[in-house]
């Protein structure tokens, strides 16, 4: 086949027909093989360059995922601690409510729910609503209504759309449901 230049002018027939009138023999399952090969190889490329960008999307997405997700770990070993501070303050007596000294723990608190929730942790609601095991961990049943939470234990905390640690929470076994309503 010879190559064509710029001031050749191209009919529209394939090169193919053009070579077969100039003369040369050019056999028929010869070429119909190699067509096949290179369609096969053009069909082979194709897919290596989908699997490719696939593999792109999906290293992306891991990446987007591990950046969001990193300080699981970390935050779960902090969440003990901001516990520790919400019963110490539950538990002031009375006539030290007013205190600045229990005034500093608590803005000690607020600040420390403040960071936490810039990294995207939030507490999952738990009192009075539905249980959910996806969320909630059931420690009882006791009189209540129905598979609704009537106390929770351990508060539950969200990281981002990810459960991080679910509530710990005591469930109405239906028992007294009618006193309560009477």
């Amino acid at each position: 086949m010879m190559p064509r230049n710029s001031e050749d002018e191209y009919n529209g027939e394939p090169e193919t027909e053009a070579v077969e009138k100039e003369g040369a023999e050019v056999p028929g399952p010869a070429l119909a093989g190699e067509r096949k090969k290179a369609e096969e190889y053009l069909a082979s490329w194709q897919r290596a360059q989908a699997d490719f960008v696939n593999y792109k999307r999906r290293m992306e997405q891991e990446r987007l995922d591990f950046n969001r997700y990193a300080n699981a770990n970390l935050i779960l070993g902090l969440l003990p601690v901001l516990d520790d501070l919400e019963r110490a303050l539950e538990a002031v007596p009375a006539k030290y409510k007013n205190h600045d000294w229990v005034e500093g723990v608590r803005l000690v608190e607020r600040k420390f729910k403040t960071s936490l929730e810039g990294q995207g942790v939030k507490p999952i609601q738990a009192l009075g609503e539905p249980f959910d095991p996806n969320f909630h961990e059931a420690l009882r049943q006791d009189k209540g209504r129905e598979g609704i939470i009537i106390e929770v234990f351990q508060k539950g905390y969200m990281l981002n759309d990810k459960l991080l640690r679910p509530a710990r929470v005591v469930v109405g076994n239906g028992e007294g449901e009618t006193k309560e309503e009477e």
